[in-house]
């Protein structure tokens, strides 16, 4: 009556669930992990973060997967325009001021990523506003929190643990993590955010990026992750830092600046 033949009767008495059902209900407890540690993730990081773990699975499947399980990105829903944004981890202290008398009073960070031949590969920088000074940095295949508190420990070892100063991000999922803000907390720094979508309450450190982007990361295709990172330290360390002059810094560049006028700004202390 049902159109089954006997033998595939008595194969699904066997086993009720094929052996991919059992493989696909697994993959979608691990992108519910996933997704719970980092929810602003859509399907192509949490692809990216099952290949990342050993996993041999598409695009394609891991965005049916979360289809049938109803995960999603927390930013993929459009809310009313009228509708009021989630309360940031921190108040926003710099209001889009990005000046600073001294070294390590205000640094930026935010994160940006670059595809590879391997994958993407992501850095996060922090950045001192007095001398537009990358002062800390990490560069990682994962966009996740532990990219951001690297950066910011970096930041933190090269300059000498400074105290009380202001880290201002975005209200990235990275930043708002209970790791990163346990960071600022440990090292006695003060967190700040700016609002939802608003693009100039970071814009001093998105005109590092954009430089970023012209000088490096655009200039070809990258083959690989490796090949990539080296550009990137280079470009810093070599040319920004030490070749790159900018008329806000009196057409010196950064190390040159912070040469020439921490002397003074300790005289001034």
């Amino acid at each position: 009556m049902l159109g089954f033949t006997k033998q595939a009767y008595y194969q699904w008495v066997k086993q009720p669930r094929s052996n991919r059902e059992i493989e696909e209900a697994h993959l979608i407890e691990v992108l519910r992990e996933i997704h719970a540690e980092d929810p602003e993730f859509g399907y192509r990081f949490l692809a990216d973060e099952l290949q990342g773990l050993g996993y041999e699975v598409s695009e394609r499947r891991v965005w049916r997967l979360c289809h049938v399980a109803g995960i999603r990105s927390v930013i993929t829903k459009r809310k009313p325009r009228n509708a009021r944004a989630g309360a940031p981890v921190g108040d926003d202290l710099v209001e889009r001021e990005f000046t600073a008398s001294g070294p390590n009073l205000l640094w930026l960070t935010d994160i940006t990523e670059q595809w590879t031949k391997e994958g993407r590969l992501y850095l996060c920088a922090v950045k001192d506003v007095w001398s537009n000074r990358i002062v800390g940095y990490s560069i990682g295949d994962r966009m996740q929190a532990a990219l951001a508190v690297a950066a910011l420990t970096n930041a933190v070892e090269q300059r000498g643990n400074p105290v009380g100063t202001i880290v201002h991000s975005d209200r990235g999922g990275q930043f708002r993590s209970q790791s990163f803000q346990h960071a600022l907390t440990r090292h006695q720094l003060q967190g700040s955010m700016g609002r939802v979508g608003a693009a100039g309450d970071n814009a001093a450190m998105e005109s590092f990026f954009s430089l970023l982007q012209k000088n490096v990361l655009d200039r070809k295709v990258w083959e690989t992750r490796l090949e990539l990172r080296l550009a990137i330290v280079a470009w810093i360390e070599g040319k920004y830092h030490r070749k790159r002059r900018q008329r806000g810094l009196g057409k010196l560049t950064p190390v040159e600046f912070e040469v020439v006028n921490v002397g003074s700004v300790a005289l001034a202390a």
